[in-house]
């Protein structure tokens, strides 16, 4: 679950999110095609001095509780601990877990609970019957059920200071929950909306709506209608920022629109895969059958191959989490991702985002 922080005035490239000593060659490449904008991916392990351990490595978690956090009983809360009881690792709000569940599934869940209460780390999940089932897994776990999950890492960073729009759609509701106990812990100037279809479906409303009115706007499709831009962004102040997470439709508006209000800084998390805007059409070989599929333009390498691999791994659909990583046996890949390394690349590649530099890729598949 990625961020992309625009800004109106360009700044330095940050420096490698690996901890490498040089600026990150993703962040200095989107610098020179997009002056005004300035994109921090979150493809990269956190920085051992941030993290506090390495979030590559592998915990074994129990559930500890389970409560349903939304009235049409489709969103439930999971805590998890460690086996003995001891401390967890450190998180901050916009932090998020990977999961790797008992059916081999990979899934990405924000972490919602109290970053001081360092027992239990907390994810809310809605069951989407028609998903890819990771959902559906969430769901049946209970209390005493142990999965494996490595992080926290922090795609979607919250800076604790100045003015902040928090803009919330749905299930997107889990990331910023955080975000804003913390603006309202450090008294700063905030101002959150809240959007889903109806109250029913809107995970933590009882919590959401306890707190001041004056700064809080709870909107629903069946009272209000879907929102226009200014319903989401009208109360951004100046030199302020924007923290976003939502649906697809939410995050186009949100940054289509972002330009013409007075904030300085736009914060989004994306759940799912990024349309995919400047492809051009290839050829897929796979290795281990001969059979060739093309992949449009309008689509990725990943939805292609699912179609005739349905059980081919793959999770974030975003290019940071690794697990549609592939073999390349033949051709250039076009890296659209901010997970390998240099010399990953030069033999692997993701299939959510990458794609070929010319007309065709033989993978090892």
């Amino acid at each position: 679950m990625p961020s992309i922080i625009n800004r109106r005035t360009p700044g330095p490239v940050p420096a490698d999110l690996r901890g490498r000593g040089r600026p990150d060659r993703m962040m200095a490449a989107l610098g020179v095609v997009a002056e005004r904008y300035v994109g921090v991916l979150a493809g990269h392990d956190y920085n051992r001095d941030h993290a506090g351990h390495n979030p590559d490595s592998a915990m074994t978690l129990e559930v500890v509780d389970r409560r349903i956090v939304a009235r049409d009983e489709q969103v439930v809360a999971l805590a998890f601990g460690t086996i003995d009881g001891g401390d967890l690792p450190a998180w901050q709000p916009g932090c998020h877990l990977d999961f790797h569940l008992p059916s081999g599934r990979r899934r990405q869940y924000s972490l919602c609970g109290d970053p001081a209460d360092r027992s239990r780390y907390t994810v809310a999940v809605r069951a989407i019957p028609d998903g890819g089932g990771g959902s559906l897994e969430m769901h049946a776990l209970q209390p005493g059920a142990r999965v494996t999950v490595r992080g926290p890492r922090n795609g979607f960073p919250f800076v604790g200071g100045g003015s902040a729009l928090f803009v919330a759609g749905g299930i997107g509701i889990t990331p910023i929950l955080s975000m804003v106990r913390a603006a309202r812990a450090a008294g700063m100037d905030w101002q959150f909306v809240y959007s889903g279809r109806s109250r029913d479906t809107m995970p933590f409303l009882d919590e959401i709506e306890s707190w001041e009115q004056d700064r809080v706007f709870v909107r629903t499709d069946d009272e209000h209608g879907v929102p226009a831009a200014a319903d989401l962004l009208g109360r951004a102040a100046p030199g302020g920022a924007v923290y976003c997470c939502g649906p697809a439709p939410m995050l186009d508006l949100v940054r289509a629109s972002f330009p013409h209000t007075p904030a300085t800084a736009l914060h989004i998390e994306r759940f799912g895969a990024p349309d995919v805007l400047d492809g051009t059409p290839f050829d897929v070989e796979l290795a281990r059958t001969g059979e060739v599929l093309t992949v449009p333009a309008d689509r990725t390498a990943l939805q292609v191959v699912r179609e005739r691999l349905p059980g081919i791994g793959y999770s974030c659909q975003q290019g940071f989490c690794g697990t549609c990583r592939v073999r390349v046996l033949e051709g250039v890949p076009d890296h659209r991702e901010a997970r390998l390394t240099p010399d990953e690349q030069r033999t692997d590649m993701l299939l959510c985002v990458s794609r070929a530099a010319g007309e065709r890729l033989v993978l090892d598949l």
